[in-house]
């Protein structure tokens, strides 16, 4: 495993004894004069271990970064980072239609949420150990102003699947209101030609039953009346047994109002 710190740096041995083999988290260490940051790198969703980057401040202000080499710019770089990371899972968002596409913007917002928290803690620390230097001023009110972006971010994202998933949930609900009236429709037409098609069946059998030449217009008629009284009687019967339970769901529209 490589070390954390280059063999260079002359980090006090207060600082360095605190390192582990690993970064473990975020955070700013601070003695002698001399500042030690140890931050992450942007995280990609699904990985749970984070890469450590070191950044340490001498006594005189300068600044060294592993990776990113001389000066404060290797800790802006790093800044800069978050930001373009921000800026790319906004164009995703922007692209984002379906609620599989939300659900992986908000998963991989979460981590980089996290992390941006975490270092803009960090940088706070960093400035209560040496209040006057203006650079970690200015790079924590910079990973604050990107803080605020992933925050709003993720809420915009949070009610994107939100609305997505309630807009599926009521274009399904009115597709089986749909079905349910056809399928009352269909029952209805089936109730008013069932006794007809029954009666038909009935007397178009090759059996003897003593019609056969009694009056055949006038029986045929006869029989299709029947039918269709028999039908419409059987259709009214349904329709109101279907109203009914409607009618006692129906809510109390007066109670609802005196209530709120």
């Amino acid at each position: 495993m490589k070390p954390l710190l280059p063999t260079d740096w002359p980090v006090p041995d207060a600082i360095v004894g605190r390192l582990g083999d690993s970064a473990g988290r975020q955070r700013a260490m601070f003695a002698d004069g001399h500042l030690l940051l140890v931050l992450h790198e942007p995280p990609v969703a699904g990985e749970p271990e984070r890469v450590g980057r070191v950044y340490w401040r001498d006594p005189r202000g300068s600044w060294r970064g592993k990776p990113g080499g001389e000066g404060i710019a290797a800790l802006k770089r790093h800044i800069q980072e978050f930001a373009d990371r921000v800026d790319k899972l906004e164009s995703q968002w922007q692209d984002a239609s379906t609620a599989v596409e939300y659900f992986t913007l908000l998963r991989a917002i979460a981590p980089l949420h996290r992390t941006i928290r975490n270092l803009y803690t960090t940088l706070q620390e960093a400035r209560e150990h040496v209040p006057d230097d203006r650079d970690i001023i200015n790079q924590r009110d910079r990973v604050g102003e990107i803080e605020r972006a992933i925050e709003l971010l993720h809420g915009d994202a949070k009610n994107g699947l939100d609305y997505t998933v309630a807009h599926q949930s009521e274009v399904q609900s009115e597709r089986a209101v749909e079905m349910s009236v056809a399928a009352f429709r269909l029952n209805v037409l089936a109730a008013v030609f069932l006794p007809l098609a029954t009666l038909g069946a009935m007397f178009g059998m090759n059996l003897t039953h003593g019609f056969e030449n009694v009056g055949m217009p006038a029986v045929f008629w006869l029989v299709v009346i029947m039918g269709l009284m028999c039908g419409g009687t059987l259709a009214v019967v349904i329709m109101r047994k279907s109203m009914l339970p409607a009618r006692g769901l129906r809510p109390n529209v007066q109670t609802q109002r005196v209530v709120q």
